[in-house]
């Protein structure tokens, strides 16, 4: 059953189109998390040429005629997601998702345009005001009955502590813990379909879920001590430890290894084709591995993008 909680904004009575898009937010979100924003650091950001990344005439062909008259790629994206996609002091928007929208724009012959958008306003918004959506999102079977899905990166989910983990936590031991999430993503629908369910099983509390509009907020609550951790993407909570200046460190395991996904219409089938086969253009000539590596995100790079892979 869905989590109504979850559909954040969406009208109740809605066509069946709408009504599967708001549903496939209900279960997961991001299956990345915001990091620390650069704007809290002094650490460097990385940075990627897609200086030799050039048009490829074969799938250029092949663009849609309403896209490519315009010449814009047109990609959504909550930008509060580092490394994925947020925004720099000087509001410029960065991030591992946001060179792969450009390096696909490239390929394509178009200029991508990145638009910051609420998280669960964007699968919605395909086809519509979007051509994708480009905002780390985990590919469900559910998701997979609203939209088409390109996976390009594999993940999964761990806790951010403080320095030292000093309340010890683990996978194990989060009953009765403050564990905070963003509204909408995986990790907030996992505190009650695995962990509460394990922590009820032993005997003990429920999790003290605290679910927070960004990750941000999140990582926000962990410093001044509100909450005990923060659940989200092991590539995000990664980055955020290392842009915490030792503060704040990822406990040593995790789980719920699953595909990150580029959205794009349900009814845009051939579209949904020609992205797969452009990210695969993009693996085969090393471009996706230089971003990836660049943010970080090497270990979780995939071999092939494929479309529409089943989910266990």
């Amino acid at each position: 059953m869905l989590n109504q909680k979850s559909r954040r904004g969406m009208r109740l009575i809605i066509p069946l189109s709408a009504a599967l898009l708001a549903a496939a937010l209900g279960l997961s979100g991001c299956t990345n998390t915001e990091g620390a924003s650069s704007k809290s650091s002094s650490a460097p950001l990385p940075s990627v040429s897609l200086s030799g990344v050039s048009e490829d005439a074969a799938l250029a062909a092949r663009v849609p005629a309403d896209i490519k008259g315009t010449g814009v790629l047109t990609v959504g994206s909550d930008t509060t997601y580092a490394p994925a996609e947020f925004r720099t002091s000087s509001d410029k928007a960065v991030g591992y998702d946001v060179d792969l929208a450009k390096a696909l724009g490239k390929k394509l012959g178009l200029t991508a345009k990145v638009e910051t958008a609420n998280f669960d306003s964007i699968l919605p918004s395909l086809g519509t005001k979007y051509n994708l959506g480009i905002s780390g999102f985990s590919i469900t079977n559910e998701r997979l009955n609203a939209v088409h899905m390109v996976s390009y990166l594999n993940g999964g989910s761990t806790l951010l502590v403080k320095k030292g983990n000093p309340e010890k936590l683990t996978l194990s031991n989060l009953c009765g813990k403050k564990i905070a999430v963003q509204t909408g993503t995986v990790q907030q629908d996992d505190m009650k379909s695995k962990f509460d369910k394990e922590c009820t099983a032993a005997g003990k509390a429920k999790v003290k879920v605290l679910p927070l509009n960004t990750t941000d907020e999140a990582i926000t609550r962990l410093t001044t001590g509100a909450a005990d951790g923060v659940m989200s993407d092991q590539v995000q909570m990664s980055y955020a430890a290392q842009q915490s200046n030792g503060s704040l460190q990822t406990i040593s395991s995790s789980y719920g290894r699953s595909d990150y996904g580029i959205a794009v219409a349900k009814d845009d089938t051939e579209f949904a084709q020609l992205i797969t086969d452009t990210v695969n253009s993009l693996i085969q000539d090393g471009t996706y591995a230089k971003i990836m590596t660049a943010w970080g995100a090497k270990t979780n790079m995939i071999e092939t993008a494929k479309l529409d892979p089943a989910q266990s």
